[in-house]
């Protein structure tokens, strides 16, 4: 039940922090899942362990991880989308 909890909770944590910055995560609903899961790992790394604990995950840091990861995929996908030549 750990693992069903951890991918909704993931799913969550990445749906919203695609609101917050206003971006489509690509990928759809397992998008939202991964940006959640590495948002929460990337914000327990950068800000610790601290606010409410829902699914092993602290909410805030994992949410402003997800933000982080989400602006920089974004700023990933644009650098390549204009470094291809025209056909």
């Amino acid at each position: 039940m750990g693992v069903i909890w951890t991918l909704i909770v993931g799913g969550i944590i990445g749906w919203f922090a695609g609101l917050i910055t206003g971006k489509d995560i690509p990928g759809g609903i397992i998008g939202n899942i991964l940006a959640g899961i590495i948002g929460g790992y990337l914000g327990s790394l950068l800000l610790g362990s601290w606010g409410p604990e829902i699914g092993d995950f602290y909410i805030i840091p994992a949410l402003l991880g997800a933000i982080i990861l989400i602006i920089i995929v974004t700023i990933i996908l644009n650098m390549f989308k204009k470094s291809k030549p025209p056909v």
